[in-house]
């Protein structure tokens, strides 16, 4: 579950940017797994970098790269340190990772992914956290009735955000609706969701705040007390983010291990061939059946009381 179910090049489903495509290489479910993404002309891009930011910068509209569909519990992202920046499954001490379901969630709550073009930048201490940036796109959760696939590449409407500090680190948690959605339009702003939505924005806190007591790691804390921001604030921390990222794209910034190549932006110093791109891609192992889940994954994913004795 939450894996493609088949081998090679696909497109992905009704609802994303037109256009735009996958490539599955290795088998789902393995340390080699990767998700890589080509633009309409067939094209291998990098959907930290070549996907546009917005998708209609007049109404605040963003792109949003899904690496996570609601219910499923692979830990799912974007390779920031990989050439072309395709989406794998995180690692910790060799093993995949998956977020358990603590009580009352099943998986993750919401479709999660990355708005493109946007860093946060661990050099840069945030006025509003005072803690520095996580190193990674800015994340999103999409809170609208589709479950979306891995990969789709979605337009969003920003309604507020959260600001997570994980373990020291600024983590900014936008909230978000697919522009497609049928109930879109009767969301504008963050009251919204509590209006339409009773319960999601609290089920939200409690689910970031939790989320890693199973891996033996203390709650998670919160800037403003766990309050959410509204749409205006939102939307000034993602072009805050994406200022940095033109930053590290352009070389400006030590960006350390992230690896910047990109075929579009044309001045950056990172940019690269598509016969470079087309060879990182025909590097990785060719796709494959996917593997069995493992007893901590998905389908075989008890519930964990986090507060038990």
């Amino acid at each position: 579950r939450g894996a493609p179910a088949q081998c090679g090049s696909r497109r992905a489903e009704r609802g994303t940017m037109a256009g735009y495509s996958v490539e599955e290489r290795a088998a789902p479910h393995s340390l080699e797994y990767r998700l890589f993404f080509k633009d309409a002309a067939g094209r291998y891009i990098s959907p930290f970098h070549d996907i546009p930011i917005y998708a209609d910068p007049g109404k605040n509209v963003f792109n949003m790269v899904v690496e996570v569909p609601r219910w499923t519990n692979a830990k799912m992202e974007i390779a920031t340190k990989d050439p072309l920046n395709p989406i794998k499954q995180d690692v910790k001490k060799g093993k995949l990772r998956y977020v358990a379901n603590v009580f009352p969630h099943k998986g993750y709550i919401w479709n999660y992914g990355a708005i493109p073009q946007t860093w946060e930048d661990p050099g840069h201490k945030d006025e509003n956290t005072g803690c520095c940036g996580d190193n990674d796109p800015i994340d999103v959760c999409e809170i609208g009735s589709k479950v979306c696939s891995r990969g789709e590449v979605i337009k969003v409407k920003v309604l507020g955000t959260l600001a997570l500090i994980d373990e020291g680190e600024t983590d900014w948690k936008i909230i978000a609706i697919n522009v497609e959605d049928p109930e879109a339009d009767n969301y504008n702003d963050i009251n919204d969701v509590r209006r339409m939505k009773p319960g999601y924005l609290e089920a939200t806190v409690d689910w970031f705040r939790r989320y890693k007591v199973p891996d033996g790691k203390p709650e998670n804390q919160f800037a403003f007390n766990g309050e959410f921001k509204d749409r205006d604030f939102a939307v000034n921390v993602i072009k805050c983010t994406h200022e940095h990222w033109k930053a590290l794209i352009a070389k400006k910034t030590d960006g350390g291990e992230i690896n910047c190549t990109n075929l579009t932006v044309s001045d950056s110093p990172f940019c690269c061939s598509q016969e470079c791109a087309k060879a990182t891609v025909d590097a990785a192992p060719p796709c494959k059946a996917a593997n069995p889940i493992p007893p901590e994954g998905e389908s075989q994913n008890p519930w964990i009381h986090s507060n038990a004795e």
